[in-house]
């Protein structure tokens, strides 16, 4: 569930980018738009969980390298403070997607626009939630 909050916008964004030809202009925006505000929901829901329950969540992604004694991991991490952040991003860029699908609503490239900035989404949510541990063998 916790991997959803990033999923979901980059699969807003493959949707409008790819087949946004297909969905249409209104489309591509409406997929776009729920596939963040689903992840907003998500989002309020890490916030409960770790932000107020004080559960924090370390997921190990994968090991980048190991250097002699070094062993150094790629992974995402969910504590108070990004949990935080993931609802201030999500919610701002909810936003800013709703604001964006009736400023552009007259543009013939907006499944475009709603591509990008649903990565733009996706990016600032890897942004908030990376982590990089090291330890030693």
């Amino acid at each position: 569930m916790y991997i959803l909050i990033l999923i979901l916008p980059l699969l807003g964004s493959i949707l409008a980018g790819l087949y946004g030809h297909f969905f249409g202009r209104e489309g591509s925006a409406f997929l776009s738009t729920i596939s963040l505000f689903l992840s907003w929901l998500l989002g309020l829901f890490i916030f409960y969980e770790v932000g107020l329950c004080h559960s924090i969540v370390d997921i190990q992604l994968y090991q980048w390298f190991i250097l002699d004694i070094y062993m150094i991991n790629i992974g995402l991490l969910f504590d108070a403070l990004s949990s935080t952040m993931i609802v201030v991003v999500t919610t701002i860029s909810m936003f800013v997607h709703l604001y964006s699908v009736g400023y552009m609503s007259h543009d013939p490239h907006l499944s475009r626009f709603m591509c990008y900035l649903s990565f733009f989404t996706f990016f600032m949510l890897v942004l908030v939630t990376s982590n990089i541990s090291y330890s030693y063998l």
